[in-house]
């Protein structure tokens, strides 16, 4: 079996300590290690080191070599311009290809947090034993634990299989991220799963499907897998890689695929996508306060503060994030960490380059 981790993202909503040169996957935010090393650990008991690949951009590529020198250097893949994540499975599935065209491969998010990896173990075990039965795509729902609206959604069928006591289900529809209210009825109905961005599939399965629903893009790919392994691999990659459309691969082959499975994983999953979210994880104090580094508290409750190198004194506030880097101070509501990203957006436009 082999792994492929994206690791492309800028986890913009973890400003100002995410930064373009450091995203969030290569902080240590959660424990002692990179959220990055924690995900090749996990994988580890399943996935041989030298079966492990991961995509990064270009801006991150030696960071990432630094921090996971356990694996082979041939094994960081380096995309020369993000093309969103079908573009970016598709080329970590030729390199597999050209090793062993009949493995099976596992998609795995570079950015996660899971608590339970026995579970989740098990869980890709049951996956994989399910693609290696027939030729269809498998995805990794999360049951609900509520009204979630920044997650995409999957609607599950009827039964399809039952494997290592797992049950397996056809996957009836996807859904983006839904408003409000139609997340609160997606909760009630029961049959809607958050969308973990996890995916098992023999690799042949997915290029059968690449080639069908996104021929170009195959085309592309095709173009690039000649030149796997020779001198002009870097020219070729960077002469095709551009001129690929960028696509996700939920609405580019999971939404239209004829064969899509679903597992139901119950290991303590969380995409840890905000300073929200990170509070809702780690361990918290009798008044519900997260803190890293010096703080000093008087009558505070339910904040989150990050401030390695600075004190922070808080009093009589309650439900605040405060993060604190070299040269920028975040302060907002819990609740409100979503719109960090928006932040980003506004350096963007003003050409702030030296905040991003």
């Amino acid at each position: 079996m082999y792994a492929v981790i994206m690791a492309g993202g800028k986890g913009t909503r973890f400003w100002p300590l995410s930064r373009e040169k450091r995203p969030k996957h290569l902080l240590n935010i959660t424990g002692e290690k990179t959220i990055i090393q924690y995900t090749v650990d996990r994988i580890a008991p399943l996935v041989a080191k030298n079966n492990i690949l991961i995509v990064t951009g270009a801006s991150h590529s030696d960071e990432t070599r630094e921090q996971l020198p356990e694996l082979p250097a041939e094994n960081i893949l380096v995309e020369p311009v993000g093309r969103n994540t079908a573009p970016c499975i598709g080329l970590a599935a030729m390199h597999i290809r050209k090793k062993n065209p009949d493995a099976v491969m596992c998609v795995l998010p570079s950015d996660h947090l899971i608590k339970n990896t026995e579970s989740f173990i098990a869980s890709l075990i049951a996956a994989r034993d399910t693609a290696k039965r027939r030729d269809c795509l498998v995805t990794i729902g999360i049951r609900p634990r509520w009204a979630e609206t920044g997650y995409g959604y999957m609607e599950r069928g009827k039964i399809s299989d039952t494997v290592g006591g797992a049950t397996v289900y056809q996957v009836r529809s996807f859904r983006e991220k839904p408003d409000p209210v139609t997340a609160e009825k997606f909760l009630k109905d029961g049959k809607f799963f958050w969308n973990s961005g996890m995916f098992v599939w023999k690799v042949s399965a997915l290029l059968d499907a690449i080639q069908s629903l996104l021929p170009d893009l195959y085309e592309g790919l095709l173009k690039i897998e000649k030149a796997i392994g020779t001198n002009r691999e870097t020219q070729v990659l960077s002469e095709i890689y551009g001129g690929i459309e960028p696509v996700s691969i939920d609405y580019g082959i999971m939404e239209k695929a004829p064969d899509v499975v679903m597992l139901e994983g119950d290991f303590g999953w969380n995409d840890i996508g905000s300073w929200d979210a990170l509070w809702d994880v780690l361990n918290k104090d009798a008044k519900g306060n997260v803190m890293r580094g010096r703080v000093i508290r008087s009558g505070a409750s339910n904040c989150l503060v990050y401030s390695p190198q600075k004190m922070v004194t808080l009093i009589g506030v309650e439900d605040l994030i405060v993060v604190e880097t070299d040269d920028s101070l975040l302060i907002c509501r819990r609740g409100a960490s979503q719109n960090v990203k928006t932040v980003v957006e506004h350096l963007e436009e003003r050409g702030m380059k030296e905040y991003l």
